[in-house]
């Protein structure tokens, strides 16, 4: 059956299907609300992610995605920096510093382990992170890992690891249901789970 649109038009909306939250019909009507406002909105879009393209870099300390290196928590004079939260994704680090509770440094782990996905220790940023937690100004590691089985086990692992150094290590408490991702927390779960974060044993 012929389309009733050019391939170009296809193609964007392919490429927007892709995306989370966005299937086949979603795609459709994102496309179509940017082709109405192509002044607007759907070339002030294409700009910005031209750009974003071109100019984003993983930060060297904390792995954040931003258009500088070192990202701008690492480079906020500002922050506490004898305080760093482990987290795993970008999107979590994100969801955290959009509460404006939190004023230490992050790390950002990648994923988590899990044995059935083929996920090791190495395939993380562990190392990095004993490396940044073994130096004397560093006071405490949050485990901010996500309320799932491997996010534990991943902490769990974590937390292991730096008893060998003199740093006090807590985790992230309620407001937190098992199961649920930091991404999708309100700010007020996200601010009293840090708050009411526990050591971990």
């Amino acid at each position: 059956m012929q389309s009733s649109h050019h391939p170009e038009i296809d193609q964007l909306i392919q490429a927007l299907a892709k995306l989370p939250g966005l299937g086949p019909r979603s795609a459709r009507r994102a496309v179509l609300h940017l082709i109405k406002r192509k002044e607007g909105e759907m070339i002030p879009l294409s700009t910005a992610m031209k750009q974003v393209a071109d100019d984003i870099d993983i930060c060297s300390e904390c792995g954040n995605l931003d258009t500088a290196n070192p990202c701008a928590v690492c480079a906020d004079l500002k922050r506490d920096r004898s305080v760093i939260c482990v987290v795993e994704q970008v999107s979590d680090l994100w969801a955290l510093d959009r509460a404006q509770s939190y004023k230490g440094q992050y790390h950002v782990l990648g994923g988590v382990l899990s044995a059935l996905d083929g996920i090791r220790p190495e395939d993380l940023t562990i190392d990095k992170l004993i490396e940044r937690a073994a130096a004397s100004n560093v006071k405490e590691v949050i485990l901010a890992t996500n309320a799932t089985v491997e996010g534990q086990i991943t902490a769990h692992y974590i937390s292991e690891k730096l008893q060998k150094f003199d740093v006090k290590v807590t985790a992230i408490a309620h407001g937190v249901p098992v199961g649920g991702e930091l991404d999708y927390m309100d700010d007020g779960t996200l601010i009293a789970a840090l708050k009411a974060r526990k050591p971990v044993i």
